[in-house]
């Protein structure tokens, strides 16, 4: 019986284990506490462990019981469509304020896709928006401007 290795997932996996690491000794040097009395690391280096645990046995997965997978051809204009959005709404969100440059982000990144339609597009580009105002505005009251300065409101 040939063993097949799956290079997809042990390259996630060491990700995994690479990132829980960081994570994990980057707490130590907070106060870790009591499991009742949690400190300001007990939480990231529990996080850490647990990630690195799942890459760990990501990996062997990919060794023992890997599958042979295919990459197809590289969605580049998702890629684009998200890295723009992503540095377009790091860039203008303070100048812009948070509704607009959210709506922009979603509204390129739902446009990723082939195949949805440009009204579809501006549906979820408007749901997310005000999905993302209510949690992030409203519930979590961060203290983002709706509107900035660049839109004169």
């Amino acid at each position: 019986m040939e063993r097949r290795r799956s290079v997809p997932d042990v390259i996630a996996g060491a990700l995994f284990v690479v990132i829980g690491g960081a994570f994990a000794v980057g707490s130590l040097s907070y106060s870790l506490g009591t499991p009742l009395r949690m400190g300001p690391g007990y939480f990231p280096l529990a996080v850490g462990v647990i990630m690195a645990a799942l890459g760990l046995a990501i990996v062997v997965k990919g060794l023992v019981a890997g599958e042979d997978i295919t990459f197809g051809a590289i969605p580049w204009r998702a890629v684009a469509a998200i890295v723009v959005a992503v540095v377009f709404f790091g860039f203008t969100v303070r100048r812009l304020g948070f509704v607009p440059t959210s709506f922009v982000a979603a509204f390129l990144t739902t446009l990723a896709s082939t195949r949805v339609r440009l009204l579809t597009a501006l549906a979820v580009a408007a749901g997310l928006t005000l999905a993302a105002t209510l949690i992030f505005v409203v519930g979590l009251q961060l203290r983002i401007p709706l509107w900035g300065p660049w839109l004169g409101l």
